[in-house]
């Protein structure tokens, strides 16, 4: 685990599977996702370490239902008065209420998911409770007017956060970005179609600073480097993204 500052109010907790992301505001933290089951402990050293304290942290925003996004949760929750946030659609299936859909996996994913999810530990995970779900458009309380922006595709409820006054993204696993850079659309998606069009309007919004789920965030001229990868998209694919909105609400 590396704690590394992108901004003054913004930390990168780099973890081997799944990122997390600590946002300062004045009157506490945010933290966005949580890695995998166990991973507690090490998010409480990384707010240490950016100058914190655990019961700094006022709210946790989970992006969608997987594993290495929610896998410490319940732990995180229980540190103090905190409002535990998610998407809608990916409720139930944090909750452990129903069983979340499976990828829809391409033939070159198929070899890469499996060994992605061999190399997983089995330790289970603890369903979390859920203070408030949050849809499209929704202001989350953070970051000088956050607001959700739905990016379903990856999973049913996949949502992203935007910071418009700081131009800061967190994409969760709607787009990632690979070893060699270069920013792609999220892998292992339940609907690719779906998935391409949240990528693209993700792209439209201007973001300078853009925060994945993994892979490396960029820091500078993110917008530019997400439109090239929604350029990169097979012709024809993602054109639902015109009947999605351009903006948040």
């Amino acid at each position: 685990m590396d704690v590394i500052e992108l901004l003054p109010r913004l930390h990168f907790i780099r973890f081997p599977v799944g990122n997390a992301y600590l946002w300062h505001d004045p009157e506490g933290l945010t933290l966005i996702d949580t890695s995998l089951p166990g991973s507690a402990s090490l998010i409480a050293d990384a707010i240490r370490q950016s100058g914190y304290r655990t019961a700094d942290l006022r709210r946790l925003v989970l992006t969608h239902f997987h594993a290495d996004h929610i896998g410490a949760a319940a732990d995180i929750a229980g540190w103090g008065d905190m409002e535990v946030i998610a998407p809608r659609a990916d409720v139930p299936f944090i909750r452990a209420a129903a069983v979340g859909p499976a990828p829809d996996l391409a033939d070159w994913e198929r070899p890469i998911y499996e060994q992605v999810m061999s190399q997983l530990p089995a330790q289970p995970v603890i369903p979390p409770r859920i203070d408030r779900e949050i849809e499209d458009g929704d202001d989350l309380g953070f970051g000088d007017g956050a607001v959700a922006v739905a990016a379903p595709g990856h999973t049913p409820g996949s949502v992203a956060i935007y910071l418009r006054r700081h131009q800061v993204l967190f994409a969760g696993d709607a787009v990632a970005c690979g070893l060699d850079g270069t920013v792609i659309c999220g892998v292992f998606n339940v609907d690719r179609l779906q998935a391409a069009a949240s990528l693209r309007r993700l792209a439209s919004l201007g973001a300078t600073v853009a925060c994945f789920g993994h892979g490396e965030p960029l820091t500078h001229s993110a917008a530019a480097e997400l439109q090239a990868a929604a350029r990169r998209l097979p012709p024809g694919i993602g054109q639902a993204a015109r009947d999605m909105p351009r903006e948040p609400g």
